[in-house]
This record gives structure tokens, sequence and C-alpha cells, in this order.
């Protein structure tokens, strides 16, 4: 399956799907400057235009790399949903809990300290069971090819 383009959205699909990330990232509880970070926008936005992108009277600039970190924020955020599927207090605490599989750094941590959407991918691929199998077998396919 190809991955989704600007041209796959309208104007309004992309102020509601603004609107969801941005529900998910309050719910991480990141500071203004983290939200933006996070979504890769620190040279392109200001934390005023946060309110904004909530409100759904701004949508999120159209660029590659915030399509490919909103999908795996939705990711987590769906993945975690499930995992923990009564309780906001519990996804909160699994990304600010430090883990075994990320040398003891939280799987916030891990999303935070990189400014490509990598740190995104591998906790994703931790916390959603589905999207690290696609990987893994993604992975064998081209091993096998080569």
């Amino acid at each position: 399956m190809a991955a989704k383009t600007y041209k796959d959205y309208s104007k309004e699909d992309m102020l509601s799907l603004t609107q969801g990330v941005m529900a998910y990232i309050d719910g991480w509880k990141l500071s203004s400057e983290q939200a933006l970070a996070l979504l890769g926008l620190s040279k392109a936005s200001k934390t005023r235009h946060l309110n904004s992108f909530r409100m759904g009277d701004r949508a999120f600039p159209e660029t590659d790399d915030l399509l490919i970190r909103i999908d795996h924020i939705i990711g987590i955020a769906d993945a975690l949903r499930t995992t923990f599927p009564f309780s906001d207090k519990m996804r909160l605490l699994w990304l600010r809990k430090p883990h075994r599989r990320f040398q003891k750094n939280t799987p916030l941590a891990v999303i935070m300290s990189d400014d490509t959407p990598n740190g995104l991918m591998k906790v994703r691929m931790e916390v959603d069971c589905n999207y690290g199998y696609s990987i893994s077998e993604a992975m064998r396919e081209q091993q096998a090819t080569n």
C-alpha cells in the first residue's frame, strides 16, 4: 500500500487531522517546545501556532516529513489505547517510564532525542506489534532480494 500524500486529503481533512494529532500530543503532556520538536516544526512554526492547530483554525504545514511523523504519532497513540484501554494515566506513564529496550531511557526521551522521525519509529515498533512485524517482514524481503 502506497503512503498517503497531501493530495489524498482535503483542506477539511487536514484541519481535522491536525486537531486530532494535537489532542494526542496534549494528552502526552508535552511542553509547547517539545510539541513543536515532535512535529519537526521547531524552525518553521512558533509556539503560538499550536493553539491555532488545536482549534482547527490552521492545518499543519504540508511536508512529507510531517506526514511521516503524523503517521507514527497516530500509530503510537492507537497502540497505547489498545494496550491500556481504560487508563489515560497508564498510557502517559508508559511514555515517561524508563524502558529496558531503550537502555533505560523513557520512550518519550527516545522520541525527542532525534530531529528525524526515527525516534518515533523506534517507539512505534516497540508498542505497535503489527507495525513492528510489518517492518521486520519488509527488511527480510529486502535482504532476500539482495
